[in-house]
């Protein structure tokens, strides 16, 4: 059994299928208080368990302090700097994963047209189960996929009630697109982003080298959401839609509690490993300080190589001499009347 978190050994405490999964924060100041995060704004204080949650959302008006990403990365958190509403996401901070084995194996796969056709041909037959997609084409694919899109927000109009016309999205401002079940199925997406965002980071594995999609950095995350937005996004939508409850962050709590009920995380762990992996072999997440060597494949690092009487010495790595550090003042000891 794990020790108490702050403790453990990362692969004990980077268990991504064990945690909840996302905090969303804005207009908030996001602290340290021992070894805990600590969420203050003016209505209320709330204490944050960050080794139990895959990511926290960081929205517009939160201002975070160095201790606090600390502690987050300590604890295996992944971090990501969302737009407003969470629909647009600016950056991430690094996930738990120490070793680069499932990105190597990820690069190596959608580097070559076979096995990358292979993998996205997984992709879309896991949207079709029971049916044999190994020899479509990837326009054959791309086809049927929009038609069962096109059946599934057919379905759920006639299930609920709520006249479905077309898709609407507006890159940038997503949720100001569209009526109020479009709006409500993106904010939705953008919460199913964060999720598979943090579950591809967590486990070493690159959020831009995509299978399906191409072309920007987060190309795999769209891969791995669009396998769950017929099941989770879209219903969600509808069912909002019919209640009245039309506000992004109903569509934000209500996947929360689905992604939650359905233990969603661990099954997008599994699925992700599946994806990248061959079937019975695990890939160990263990951080390597090697180099790469073009006739023994990898060398020991940290060694000084250029030294003839010792060749394995490893000496402490230094800065150089054209480093620049810069470094602020030492903060102020306050005085007993007060600060000065």
């Amino acid at each position: 059994m794990p020790d108490i978190w702050w403790k453990a050994h990362p692969h004990d405490l980077h268990r991504l299928v064990d945690r909840v999964s996302s905090v969303y924060v804005e207009r908030s100041h996001v602290d340290r208080d021992d070894n805990a995060v600590v969420v203050i704004n003016k209505r209320e204080t709330v204490r944050v368990p960050a080794a139990m949650i895959a990511v926290m959302l960081l929205g517009p008006g939160t201002r975070v302090t160095h201790q606090a990403i600390a502690v987050l990365a300590d604890s295996g958190t992944a971090v990501c700097w969302v737009g407003e509403r969470g629909v647009r996401l600016y950056a991430t901070g690094i996930g738990p994963a120490r070793g680069a084995g499932l990105l190597h194996r990820q690069a190596w796969l959608v580097t070559r047209p076979k096995e990358r056709l292979a993998v996205a041909r997984a992709m879309y037959g896991m949207r079709f189960p029971g049916e044999d997609v190994s020899k479509a084409t990837m326009q054959a694919l791309r086809g049927r996929e929009g038609r069962r899109m096109r059946d599934v927000y057919k379905a759920e109009s006639e299930r609920t009630g709520v006249p479905w016309k077309r898709r609407e999205y507006r890159a940038g401002d997503a949720f100001a697109a569209g009526d109020d079940v479009n709006r409500l199925y993106s904010a939705a997406n953008a919460a199913l982003y964060g999720i598979s965002h943090a579950v591809i980071v967590g486990l070493g594995a690159s959020p831009g080298l995509g299978f399906v999609h191409t072309g920007t950095a987060t190309s795999f995350v769209q891969d791995v959401a669009d396998l769950y937005k017929a099941e989770y996004s879209v219903p969600l939508a509808f069912d909002l839609a019919a209640k009245g409850l039309v506000d992004e962050r109903d569509a934000r709590v209500g996947l929360r509690e689905l992604i939650v009920r359905d233990k969603l995380l661990g099954r997008i762990v599994d699925d992700v490993k599946a994806l990248l992996t061959p079937q019975g072999v695990e890939i160990p997440d263990v951080e390597a300080n090697e180099l790469w060597d073009d006739q023994t494949g990898t060398v020991a690092g940290g060694v000084d190589y250029g030294r003839d009487d010792t060749p394995d010495l490893v000496r402490e790595a230094s800065m150089g001499e054209d480093h620049i550090t810069i470094l602020g003042p030492d903060f102020d000891e306050p005085t007993e009347g007060g600060r000065q």
